[in-house]
């Protein structure tokens, strides 16, 4: 609506121009001078009606080029200070790149800088990636929300869940009230644990099985929690869960293509995201940043979370397994806020991309959430900021990874902003926030 504005706006000043003119000398014709500051003016505006993440003077989009100093210097400042080895921070208003910004490096050791084009980690971000994928096919009619997830993995049908433990410690099992649905597979509502709480039966039976196991095949993911309890009745708790890599398998499953084949050819390759993938080749690998974490003496120390993959894994994981950069994450992120569309290329309509960022918990399981949040399909959602406690317009969704890289998107506000770290510890949370207010007084229009 906003691009159908602007050039009747400016159709409405062409016309202004020759009447002007016609005024003036009598003549029906548009002045060359006027003409050509009208065709400048509408050149530029179909420039900023492109929301191709060109680069441009923040105050083009409403934004703040001092004020964005605060942004840039707060970055720098968590680097200077010694709590980050590195950082890449990118943010997008109307479409339109208006941060960049670089500091640190990607290995202490040797000193090898951070780059823009550095490659991270990204953990959990690689969720909304295959959910955008798990939505291409519901568009193709190949299933629906309130499908039971056991239509395509029977051995869902007839799970049972752990009802607490009985007296002599044993657990107790009792049968599903009712299947879980797509819609609370992708919101975390379905009733699968992830393995890593430490008190939960589940969870404990999750890492005993080594459920999650790159260097087995999806299938032998699906064999195992088919055989395994649900820690609650779908549809009644959030709960951080496996849920996104069994997406992955059902992508897989659905399309009757390999999973990281379908997301090369229907999402990365579309979008232009050149360095994102399940592992990082022999000829990238002086690109990845080393991921660090707080030493006993408060500096920064190496933090083993495995070895960088060079070759496909054999379980490639939707929940958790990609690499790639600030830049190809910007391009996935902007085509959302793009309303499912970039550089020409639709991935998703607008309706779909509005029905990921609405929550779907109900009203028992979003009691279970973060206050003023909620959960749509494979993103948080924000529906009461002020109750959150942040600064993001209403209607915002996000998400983060293992090793501290985060992002989020605002349509109220028009923008998105894409940051990349590799750390685990308190300074993951310091940083995100301090973006987010940063990123926010820098919004003037």
């Amino acid at each position: 609506m906003r691009e159908a504005v602007t050039r009747w706006r400016l159709a409405y000043l062409l016309a202004a121009f020759a009447a002007i003119s016609v005024l003036s000398t009598g003549v029906l014709s548009v002045a060359p001078m006027a003409a050509e500051r009208a065709a400048a003016a509408l050149a530029a505006a179909e420039r900023t009606a492109a929301r191709d993440l060109e680069t441009v003077d923040p105050s083009d989009v409403g934004v703040s080029a001092k004020r964005l100093e605060r942004l840039t210097a707060g970055m720098q400042g968590m680097v200077d200070d010694g709590k980050l080895a590195g950082v890449v921070t990118l943010m997008a208003r109307g479409g339109k790149l208006v941060h960049v910004h670089v500091a640190g490096v990607q290995d202490i050791e040797s000193g090898a800088p951070m780059e823009r084009d550095s490659i991270f980690r990204i953990y959990s971000m690689t969720k909304p990636i295959t959910g955008v994928a798990l939505m291409m096919l519901y568009e193709e009619g190949k299933w629906r929300l309130n499908d039971p997830v056991s239509r395509f993995i029977p051995g869902f049908g007839d799970l049972k869940v752990h009802d607490g433990d009985r007296a002599n410690g044993e657990p107790r099992l009792v049968d599903a009230e009712r299947p879980m649905t797509m819609a609370e597979l992708m919101s975390h509502a379905g009733g699968l644990g992830y393995g890593l709480g430490t008190a939960n039966h589940v969870d404990r039976l999750y890492r005993e099985q080594r459920v999650l196991n790159a260097d087995e095949s999806l299938q032998a993911m699906i064999d195992k929690l088919s055989n395994l309890p649900l820690l609650a009745q779908p549809g009644t708790r959030w709960y951080y869960s496996i849920g996104v890599d069994v997406q992955g398998y059902l992508v897989e499953k659905i399309s009757g293509q390999p999973f990281p084949e379908f997301l090369q050819e229907r999402i990365f390759d579309p979008l232009g995201m050149v360095d994102t993938a399940f592992y990082v080749p022999e000829e990238k690998l002086d690109r990845v940043a080393l991921i660090y974490g707080e030493g006993d003496d408060g500096g920064l120390e190496r933090f083993d979370m495995g070895p960088t993959r060079t070759e496909m894994p054999a379980g490639p994981s939707g929940g958790g397994g990609l690499w790639g950069t600030a830049d190809d994450y910007l391009r996935f992120t902007q085509m959302l806020l793009n309303g499912g569309k970039l550089d020409g290329v639709r991935l998703l309509a607008p309706r779909t991309v509005e029905m990921m960022a609405t929550n779907f918990l109900s009203p028992e399981a979003l009691a279970t959430m973060r206050p003023g949040q909620g959960f749509g399909l494979d993103f948080a959602t924000v529906h009461d900021p002020a109750t959150a406690g942040e600064p993001y317009a209403k209607g915002t969704y996000y998400w983060g990874g293992a090793a501290g890289t985060w992002f989020w998107i605002d349509p109220r506000t028009d923008l998105t902003f894409v940051g990349m770290i590799q750390h685990r510890g308190t300074a993951v949370r310091e940083v995100q926030g301090i973006s987010r207010n940063l990123v926010y007084q820098a919004v003037v229009d």
